[in-house]
């Protein structure tokens, strides 16, 4: 059985846990992470050097970074369906996974770190507001690309959409104020019908 050591509130480890709900991959999950430690011992490194979460196990092989890992269970247990066989698909869906990563997470991780998990008397509030803006300006392109569209890559949910929907749950329930992005609010309500999102993703915010 796969296991992945993770902790249910991480961002990448959430990206994890919807793909196999999206799948129905059986898993066993090991709480890693902050409070639980496990990924700051040796045993650990010695798996992961980076000492992050997610990790899996599946059948012998050790896979970390939650993007890569999202990727190789969509081909092994998607191909066609979550991974596009078409190349192009396939690209497109991969170029939302890029851009999630280097666009929209520099800027929302600042905002999440400061009014999620820092107490208020320490939070940078200025950084807060600047990451806020640049959040909002890329978030921005994904509005207008979500136009005419049901998902990322076109009418078909793909891996392209996981790294997004965590992001954006984490858009729509900060304590921030937020530009009327109209397609992006109507793409959020379809994750949220997905089963797999609401019982993985589309949690309180901790």
């Amino acid at each position: 059985m796969l296991k992945i050591w993770g902790r249910t509130n991480s961002i990448n480890v959430q990206k994890v846990l919807w793909c196999c709900g999206e799948l129905n991959i059986p898993f066993e999950r090991i709480d890693a992470g902050m409070q639980f430690g496990v990924n700051n011992t040796p045993a650990y490194k010695t798996l992961n050097p980076n000492g992050l979460v997610p990790m899996i196990e599946d059948d012998g092989m050790i896979l970390w970074e939650s993007q890569a890992i999202v990727r190789y269970l969509a081909r092994k247990h998607g191909l066609g369906s979550m991974c596009p066989s078409d190349a192009k698909a396939c690209a497109d869906a991969d170029r939302w996974m890029d851009w999630n990563a280097t666009t929209v997470w520099p800027n929302l991780r600042p905002i999440f770190w400061n009014l999620v998990r820092t107490e208020p008397a320490k939070r940078d509030m200025p950084l807060v507001e600047t990451s806020r803006k640049g959040l909002a300006a890329s978030l921005a392109i994904l509005d207008a690309h979500m136009a005419n569209r049901q998902y990322v890559t076109g009418n078909d949910f793909t891996m392209g959409d996981i790294p997004l929907g965590v992001s954006i749950h984490r858009w729509f329930n900060m304590d921030i104020v937020r530009e009327n992005l109209p397609n992006l609010g109507a793409y959020y309500k379809r994750l949220q019908a997905r089963p797999a999102y609401a019982q993985h993703a589309d949690v309180p915010l901790t």
